[in-house]
């Protein structure tokens, strides 16, 4: 009997992808990063009575909620209940609660490692424009009035100056509403502009003195005559000169 021939297995393990240089230097940066900042448990949904209850997902319930407090600036179980569930009422789609969008906004603050409390509470409000920001950028692209497309546009744009007045004002309260101004070196030439930074100027060397060249006269120029004064003779004194 002949065999026949074995037909390719479908499921058979592939060629393993090797990362270029490139790509495993990002990778070791990633996990270097995330080694160094591990983030926060996320939060989960749970619809099992009639009122969901959000819970984190992890394992450890006591562990979860230090990272989370530590994740927002705060040691208050208080405050991470009520922001959490403030959260999830700003993303609420319909009557459901947005476990994606919670989560979104959630990394939002995480990221902006918030120091205390209320640099928390002004990245939930950061999170939550942009957000709706968002969303009103979505309304904008798909209106089909003039008047859908102002009232679209008018709210993208405030809620657009509304995030930028928030990072500007978390700037000012983590500086302390000091801006610090330092000028190492001014220099201004004349009729110049003035240059403010670090200067480096070489030390000026003493210029050379220049040697003193004698005058040469053209010897083609007749030279001018010396004008002198005739020495006048004053005779002796004698007594017939004086009247003796």
């Amino acid at each position: 009997m002949s065999s026949k021939p074995k037909k390719p297995n479908p499921d058979a393990e592939k060629a393993q992808y090797q990362p270029t240089a490139c790509e495993q230097a990002a990778l070791d940066k990633f996990a270097a990063r995330r080694a160094a900042d591990p983030p926060a448990p996320r939060m989960k949904v749970l619809n099992d009575g009639k009122v969901p209850e959000l819970s984190p997902d992890h394992p450890d319930r006591p562990l979860a909620q230090a990272l989370l407090m530590e994740a927002l600036g705060t040691v208050s179980f208080d405050f991470v209940h009520g922001l959490l569930s403030q959260l999830a009422n700003a993303g609420l789609q319909g009557r459901e609660i947005d476990e994606a969008g919670l989560n979104f906004m959630l990394s939002v603050i995480k990221g902006i490692k918030p120091k205390d409390q209320l640099e928390a509470m002004v990245a939930a409000q950061m999170a939550a424009v942009h957000t709706a920001t968002m969303t009103f950028a979505r309304r904008l692209n798909h209106v089909e009035t003039v008047q859908q497309q102002d009232s679209a546009e008018r709210a993208l744009n405030k809620l657009a100056r509304t995030f930028a007045m928030q990072m500007e004002a978390l700037k000012r309260y983590r500086t302390g509403g000091e801006q610090k101004v330092t000028v190492q070196h001014v220099s201004v030439n004349e009729g110049g502009q003035a240059i403010v930074g670090n200067v480096n100027q070489a030390a000026r060397e003493p210029a050379p003195e220049k040697p003193v060249t004698p005058a040469l006269t053209d010897a083609r120029q007749q030279a001018m005559p010396m004008i002198e004064t005739p020495a006048q003779v004053v005779p002796p004194r004698t007594k017939k000169n004086d009247g003796g």
